[in-house]
């Protein structure tokens, strides 16, 4: 079952993908009463949630590269993978926080304007929300050879991977990769110690 659906959403189109994802994500979010209620358990069970249904259609990889810029050639193997790592628990947490706080909102999914040939295409989203105006959230998406992938999201038009590159640069600059790595350590940890993403307990997952 779990073979079929991945190589279902291998050939999806992307708009489609979006929404199929989207509109799972958020019934769950509405249905569980653990999430609904806040608190510890419900972030742990909204990462779990995101990590299951979500990171398979993410680039992250591309994102952190991305986030990084120029400095990401200076990073070696293993620098790469740990900031990939850190920097994928810092966006989850972000997209997380988002998808709960618009989950009882109705979101209207727009017509893809690509042509069928096309590698690579924003898929655009509207969170419609009564008495005030509607938050867009586009997702930049590329056709790769397991499916199409989100190399970066825009919420209320800030990019998930530039809103952090200017303060990452900085912190190259400071502290050099090795510094940057044990900041995006520090701001997860900071974020809820509970579920930090930690070498040990990824090992233990």
């Amino acid at each position: 079952v779990v073979v079929a659906a991945q190589a279902q959403s291998d050939t999806m189109a992307p708009d489609v993908l979006v929404k199929n994802v989207t509109l799972e994500v958020v019934d769950i979010i509405r249905k569980d009463k653990d999430i609904q209620a806040g608190g510890s358990v419900a972030k742990k069970k909204m990462i779990g949630l995101i990590e299951a249904k979500v990171l398979p259609h993410f680039n992250f990889q591309a994102m952190t590269a991305s986030a990084v810029g120029r400095n990401w050639g200076k990073a070696n193997a293993d620098q790469k993978a740990r900031l990939n790592e850190e920097f994928k628990t810092l966006l989850v947490r972000t997209y997380s926080s988002a998808l709960t706080a618009y989950s009882d909102q109705t979101f209207e999914f727009r017509p893809l304007r690509a042509k069928p040939t096309d590698t690579d295409v924003t898929v655009n989203v509207r969170v419609i929300q009564s008495g005030t105006q509607p938050v867009t959230i586009d997702y930049d998406m590329e056709k790769r050879p397991n499916g199409w992938k989100a190399w970066d999201v825009r919420i209320a038009g800030v990019s998930l991977v530039a809103n952090y590159r200017t303060e990452f640069d900085n912190l190259v600059r400071d502290g050099g990769v090795d510094g940057l790595i044990k900041a995006l350590q520090a701001k997860n940890s900071s974020l809820d110690p509970a579920v930090a993403s930690t070498p040990a307990a990824a090992q233990k997952k």
